[in-house]
């Protein structure tokens, strides 16, 4: 993972790195850290976090000195998840303003993982992603290989501590209203 973080640092101008501050995402900041510290974090503000995850984040930012960019929907709608549907929630707060701040990079880090669900299980490294506006820039996942296991090992020997949502049981956190603790143990998300 440090080798293709070096090596998407090298050639970019304009880099950032997207956090749900999930443990990946949180694994993935101290690796780009210890690399260029100044690497812009961003986090879609969709108004329907978990307070503890918005809490972790401050603590997180404080701590570690990141330069956290909050995004926002332009024009957001709490409760839209139940008005109209999720799709469209996340459309509005998550998507739109992602795409649209990805417009000032050219590369993209994240914290997908093959492992997290059958439709990233062909996740490359590192690959051309388009933007609507038809911009191309590199999305950068370093941590594509690597199992959850792999994530809490980092986690435990570079002295991490996790949201505090883990411990109640939850194994992917989003949104309050679309999480959920997991019925099936082998199916995280």
């Amino acid at each position: 993972a440090q080798e293709v973080i070096a090596a998407a640092l090298a050639d970019a101008q304009a880099p950032c790195l997207t956090s749900s501050f999930q443990a990946e995402c949180v694994v993935l900041t101290h690796m780009l850290r210890n690399s260029r510290r100044t690497v812009p974090v961003l986090f879609l503000d969709t108004f329907h976090h978990f307070a503890e995850t918005l809490a972790y984040r401050d603590e997180l930012t404080r701590t570690w000195g990141l330069d956290l960019i909050n995004l926002r929907a332009a024009e957001p709608r709490v409760g839209l998840w139940q008005a109209e549907s999720t799709e469209a929630c996340c459309a509005r707060h998550k998507v739109g303003p992602l795409f649209a701040a990805l417009e000032r990079y050219d590369v993209w880090f994240t914290a997908l993982r093959r492992d997290q669900s059958p439709s990233r299980a062909n996740l490359l490294e590192v690959e051309p992603f388009r933007l609507p506006s038809g911009k191309a820039i590199q999305r950068v996942s370093p941590l594509a290989a690597w199992t959850a296991k792999d994530v809490w090992a980092y986690a435990k020997q570079h002295d991490i501590p996790l949201l505090p949502l883990y411990d109640l049981g939850y194994t992917s956190i989003g949104c309050e209203p679309c999480t959920s603790l997991p019925l099936d143990p082998s199916n995280p998300r």
